[in-house]
């Protein structure tokens, strides 16, 4: 299977699901969000999927539907989570150029706001820069591709992704 896709990775809150839509219309290709394509295939909203198998349980849903995506010339945004599955990395690598949407965490907190009610799922106590550091290491594992977003809106994010990709194209 070629690599005529793109995935886009990273904390709740960096923009994936935003810059995947104007990622996909400037290069043509279809957009996927992953979170919607889990509701979609369970027929549950994520949060329920939370409170019914619990975050191990979910993870393990995320995991099984992202592995078994088959998308052609499409960008994938996929949930802040979906890093903990290794076999999804790893199919999602095979398909797709993996990128890594990076923000520095004061900027994450103020854009999520009540992270509760976003529905990004803390461990009692957690904080999210534990969360970030938690999770930093599997996206820079995974990313083909690191996009520092600081100080840029979405037209210079696309602009950057675009250009990372001529450079390894």
């Amino acid at each position: 299977m070629a690599k005529d896709n793109i995935t886009l990775i990273g904390m709740p809150g960096v923009g994936k699901s935003t810059v995947g839509v104007v990622l996909a219309k400037v290069l043509g290709y279809r957009f996927l969000d992953s979170d919607l394509e889990i509701q979609e295939q369970t027929g549950r909203l994520l949060h329920e999927l939370i409170e019914e198998h619990g975050d191990d349980g979910f993870l393990e849903i995320e995991n099984r539907v992202n592995a078994g995506l088959q998308v052609h010339r499409s960008v994938v945004a996929t949930g802040g989570s979906a890093v903990f599955g290794r076999e999804a990395m790893e199919h999602l690598r095979e398909i797709s150029t993996v990128v890594y949407l990076r923000l520095p965490c004061e900027e994450l907190a103020k854009r999520l706001g009540d992270l509760h009610q976003r529905g990004v799922v803390l461990k009692p106590g957690q904080t999210l820069r534990d969360l970030m550091e938690e999770r930093a290491p599997y996206y820079e594992k995974y990313a083909h591709i690191t996009v520092d977003e600081e100080d840029l809106d979405i037209r210079g994010i696309v602009q950057k992704i675009t250009s990372a990709l001529e450079n390894i194209g």
